[in-house]
């Protein structure tokens, strides 16, 4: 309890890189008392720049500055005077060369805008303090206006003689969530100091930006995810394919099977014969005996309920016996 961490420091190397990019064995604090330098001595000739962070590079005798500002035409002043001047002093205190680049946060590529960053919050509070602002007045409008813009969570804290009281204390507003404990959460953090009448007055910013998830567990998730869906055969939903991976031959379908008739269809074997019924004609007029002797003639047998035709004499025979 009361051990507090930095929130930035806390995260590094898991979502956040570091600040200062050099790598150094026998001038490790020689190189570290040039960057603390170099950054109070931005921040102390560009008090109202609005500068957000500072990073530093180093690569041999070189070394370059980046400064992430949201009113970068006062870093730069007219012509790049202000620029050359920082660069100057740096060289002279360094004996390097030195770069300086100026970056601007309300650019569209910018990660972070202005009315989100915690630097430029706590920066913001502490000038209207500086100016009698009430204080209760400031922090609710830092608030209002980091959610506003996006935030998932801000927070605000002011210790000291806040209002010009006797005794210092300590007066905090929230809004939104800030996971302080999640490492994989965004928290920028940023203070600042101002200077009244009455004494300093401190000032912490949080504003949290959300989950960021690190790269190993990204994969894991995807690979798992992978198993998941070829353990249920393909049922869930189907993987993307890689824009590398060749595509797979489309699959032939078989030409479908001829549908049985059903009067072709056999009976089955238990099924009792059904019988036909005979169609019964109609039986001739007896002037008309042509069909009968065509059908006697030919051998047929005559169909029941018709009455044979006699046959003619022979030619020989005659009525009234032998001849």
């Amino acid at each position: 309890m009361g051990h507090k961490v930095h929130p930035y420091g806390f995260r590094l190397g898991v979502i956040y890189p570091w600040k200062s990019n050099w790598y150094a064995k026998r001038d490790y604090a020689e190189h570290l008392h040039e960057d603390i330098w170099i950054r109070k001595h931005i921040r102390s000739r560009l008090t109202r720049a609005g500068i957000s962070s500072i990073d530093i590079e180093r690569k041999g005798d070189q070394i370059w500055v980046f400064i992430r500002t949201a009113r970068p035409g006062i870093v730069i002043g007219r012509k790049g005077v202000e620029v050359d001047r920082l660069r100057k002093d740096i060289e002279r205190y360094t004996k390097k060369r030195v770069d300086v680049k100026v970056e601007d946060m309300n650019q569209a590529s910018s990660e972070v805008r202005p009315e989100t960053d915690a630097a430029l919050l706590a920066q913001g509070v502490a000038e209207q303090l500086v100016g009698r602002v009430a204080f209760r007045r400031a922090m609710r409008r830092a608030v209002q206006t980091a959610m506003r813009s996006g935030a998932l969570g801000v927070r605000v804290a002011t210790a000291g003689r806040l209002g010009g009281t006797e005794m210092g204390r300590k007066e905090w507003y929230r809004e939104g969530r800030v996971p302080l404990h999640t490492l994989r959460a965004k928290v920028d953090f940023g203070t600042a100091e101002a200077r009244t009448t009455m004494g300093a007055i401190g000032v912490k910013v949080w504003v949290y930006h959300g989950d960021e998830v690190p790269y190993r567990e990204q994969e894991t998730e995807r690979a798992r995810a992978r198993a998941t869906a070829r353990a249920r055969g393909g049922g869930g939903a189907r993987p993307t394919p890689r824009a590398d991976a060749p595509a797979e031959p489309a699959s032939v379908e078989a030409p479908p099977e001829p549908a049985l008739s059903e009067s072709v269809a056999p009976p089955a074997a238990d099924a009792a014969p059904v019988e036909t019924p005979v169609p019964v004609e109609p039986s001739a007029p007896a002037e008309t005996s042509a069909p009968a002797e065509t059908s006697a003639a030919a051998g047929e047998t005559p169909a029941a309920g018709e009455t044979p035709a006699a046959e003619p004499p022979a030619a020989g025979d005659t009525e009234g016996g032998d001849a």
